[in-house]
């Protein structure tokens, strides 16, 4: 077998690395979440997110950023925002 010598991984180009907007935010009013993709066989698994301190929190699997909703916005739909919540009116 042969030592074979591959060149070092380069840093990408800071132009390439910018700051990408989230995939998509959805609103919310409780800052403990759950995440599973929404996409059926296509999601990923249930991960629960704690925003903490933060107005927001983004899932690690699908980058879909949940932003807590200001006091005076109107709740969101369930529709559009199926079971991301625990206890009571959530799934």
């Amino acid at each position: 077998m042969t030592d074979r010598s591959y060149p070092e991984p380069t840093p990408a180009d800071a132009a390439v690395t910018t700051e990408l907007p989230p995939v998509e935010v959805v609103k919310v009013r409780s800052r403990r979440v759950a995440c599973d993709g929404v996409g059926g066989a296509l999601g990923h698994p249930r991960v629960w997110l704690e925003m903490g301190e933060a107005d927001f929190v983004q899932c690690a699997y699908c980058d879909r950023r949940f932003v807590l909703m200001a006091h005076d916005e109107q709740p969101e739909d369930e529709l559009t925002t199926p079971g991301v919540y625990e206890g009571p009116g959530g799934h």
